[in-house]
This record gives structure tokens, C-alpha cells and sequence, in this order.
């Protein structure tokens, strides 16, 4: 079964940091480029950040530059979302896809949860 697994969410206060990590079963991340996307409650699906295949070129959605840092491992097939400084806002279910400036949510992924509240 070809699946993004994520994982890493939690419930934290504003200021906080979270790590995701997004593991491929079965998908060779390393082969493509990836982005993180996230579905806030009641609301569409919203590109994060995208990296390139060899890791060395990443994008950032306003809302997010200069407080998150998407990475890859090629190596461990995984890709990462460092997010310090969290806001309320940034409160949604977090998703892996391949691609880049990917705005929808990839079928039959579970995501992960962010919670930021105090």
C-alpha cells in the first residue's frame, strides 16, 4: 500500500514549536519535490511550504515565512516541518504531498493535528 504517513502534531500554547515528520510506505520521497499542506476547521486546504527534489530550494507561504522550515532526509525517506513561534491561526490538520505549491489534500491521507491555544 502507497501511503505518506504524518505524524508529530500535538496541542501546544502560542510561541510553541512543533516538529512533523511525513514517512513514505511504499513512495520513495526522495524522488520528488514535497509540500506540507493544512485544512483548518471549516476552512480549504492551504499550501504551507515546498521542497525541491535535492533539498537545497524551499518555498513559503506568507503566513508562515520566517517561523516554519520544511526538510527533507533522503536518506530515512522522510520529510519534516519545523514550525516555531506558532499562532492560533496556525491550528489545522497538517498533510504531505508530492509536488509543489500543492493546495489539496491527497487521497486517503490521515494528517496530523496542530493545536495552538493557550
Amino acid at each position: 500500500q502507497v501511503q505518506l504517513v504524518e505524524s508529530g502534531g500535538g496541542m501546544v500554547q502560542p510561541g510553541g514549536s512543533l516538529r512533523l515528520s511525513c514517512v513514505g510506505s511504499g513512495f520513495t520521497i526522495r524522488w520528488f519535490d514535497m509540500s506540507w499542506v493544512r485544512q483548518a476547521p471549516g476552512k480549504g486546504p492551504e499550501w504551507v511550504s515546498s521542497i525541491k527534489v535535492g533539498g537545497d530550494t524551499a518555498y513559503y507561504a506568507d503566513s508562515v515565512k520566517g517561523r516554519f522550515t520544511i526538510s527533507r532526509d533522503n536518506a530515512k525517506n522522510t520529510l519534516f516541518l519545523q514550525m516555531n513561534s506558532l499562532k492560533p491561526e496556525d491550528t489545522a490538520r497538517y498533510y504531505c504531498a508530492s509536488g509543489t505549491y500543492i493546495a489539496y489534500i491527497p487521497v486517503g491521507s490521515q494528517g496530523t493535528q496542530v493545536t495552538v491555544s493557550s
